[in-house]
């Protein structure tokens, strides 16, 4: 169950809206309720039931206490709209921090909207980067970094990379939250969780793509998927209501390997993502996960924000190219080792840092 609310003391209002936030907000919302008061606004950007609904439900997270009905739209309307409608609650709710997640115009909208009210920002994930300004998700996390009071960084790569653009005060090394989502819930996942298909462990990959650069690109889209059908085990695809309407535009069917399934909730992709032969993805949170649970990966884009999967030999960048793609498959290691993930991302103490560091903060005055 949710942790109960601490109602005196100081207000952190959260700002979520994506699958992948929802997963990181779990841990540190039960470990911030403990020690104050959290105010869980959902903006909307992810809003069907697979997209949002159940991972409220699977990983125990309180109903948020305002979901703004956002939706959909292009880049600048949506953050427009999350900036508009954020704005009138922080002007309500009065919070003492606002905490924002990863890179989503969710993110954005949270960290721009109390920046201009005055309101100190937490960014969770802070220090990330692709350096590939043409993602939107790029734009989104270095310009909510520079806004930001507080930066949690789950990585010293990520520590290293906000000291070479100037910014050193309010940064703190907690680890990764998603690594404290994983350990908690994996055994969970495998008492519990009913993936739409069952095969045997190390008899599947699983695929996912959602990314603007592959998914509103109809060449690329169609070459990725034909190379996703033409692999030797079966790929099992979890489909983003994003790329499945792509796809149903441009006439493209499951074929071959390929098999298209309905959004995954969270329990049930953190199975398949253990029990898969390799991940391949366009994703940057089921890449890390992935290096959690010691499943390699194949990452259909030119760069990655998480640069120490790559170097540890768990991940391979491929970019969309069809001979790229099945010659990294070909090459695939065997199952990677999990102790350099736990090394690296915290051991599974992230969310409790982050409270603390935020308790302590608050405490000081925002000094």
């Amino acid at each position: 169950m949710p942790s109960p609310q601490r109602r005196a003391g100081k207000t952190v209002l959260t700002v979520v809206g994506a699958r992948p936030q929802f997963v990181k907000a779990a841990p540190v919302s039960r470990a911030l309720r403990r020690r104050m008061r959290e105010v869980l606004v959902h903006t909307g950007q992810h809003y069907d039931h697979e997209m949002s609904a159940s991972f409220f439900e699977q990983l125990d997270i309180p109903a948020p206490d305002r979901d703004l009905g956002i939706g959909s739209g292009s880049h600048g309307a949506m953050t427009g709209r999350m900036m508009e409608a954020l704005e009138a609650v922080m002007v309500e709710t009065r919070p003492d921090l606002v905490m924002v997640y990863g890179d989503t115009n969710s993110t954005l909208a949270g960290a721009l909207a109390a920046a201009k009210l005055h309101i100190p920002v937490a960014h969770v994930e802070a220090g990330l980067r692709s350096f590939d300004m043409r993602m939107p998700e790029e734009v989104n996390r270095r310009l909510t970094d520079h806004v930001s009071s507080l930066l949690l960084c789950p990585t010293t790569a990520a520590v290293k990379n906000l000291r070479r653009e100037g910014i050193t005060r309010g940064v703190v090394n907690a680890g990764d939250v998603m690594m404290d989502a994983v350990l908690e819930n994996l055994a969970r996942a495998r008492r519990s969780a009913k993936p739409e298909v069952v095969l045997p462990p190390r008899g599947f990959f699983v695929a996912t793509l959602h990314r603007q650069e592959n998914v509103d690109d109809d060449r690329r889209l169609r070459d990725i998927l034909e190379t996703l059908a033409g692999l030797p085990l079966p790929v099992l695809m979890p489909l983003h209501p994003r790329t499945r309407k792509r796809a149903e535009a441009l006439g493209l069917s499951p074929h071959g390997s390929l098999r298209f399934l309905r959004p995954a909730p969270y329990l049930e992709m953190l199975l398949l993502t253990s029990d898969a032969r390799a991940v391949l993805t366009d994703s940057g949170g089921l890449q890390k996960e992935a290096f959690i649970l010691g499943t390699p990966c194949v990452t259909m884009r030119g760069s990655t924000e998480w640069v120490e999967t790559v170097r540890a030999g768990a991940n391979r960048l491929v970019g969309a190219s069809p001979a790229k793609i099945r010659a990294a498959v070909r090459a695939l290691p065997s199952r990677m080792p999990t102790s350099a993930a736990r090394r690296l991302y915290g051991g599974g103490r992230a969310a409790a840092k982050i409270a603390s560091v935020i308790e302590r903060w608050l405490a000081r005055g925002r000094k």
